[in-house]
């Protein structure tokens, strides 16, 4: 499905803690519907957000 995509046109989402977009990664190929954040960094820090 995405593999067969150009660079510029891959999938992107907004991370969750720091509001930045971006995109899919082949490491995300088999559960990029439950990712969530852009980095480890913002996962670790998810509960320091305030909003």
């Amino acid at each position: 499905m995405v593999a067969s995509q150009k660079k510029g046109q891959l999938p992107t989402k907004i991370c969750a803690t720091c509001g930045l977009s971006f995109e899919y990664r082949k490491k995300w190929r088999n559960n990029w519907a439950e990712v969530k954040y852009c980095s480890e960094k913002c996962q670790r820090n998810k509960k320091a957000v305030s909003s």
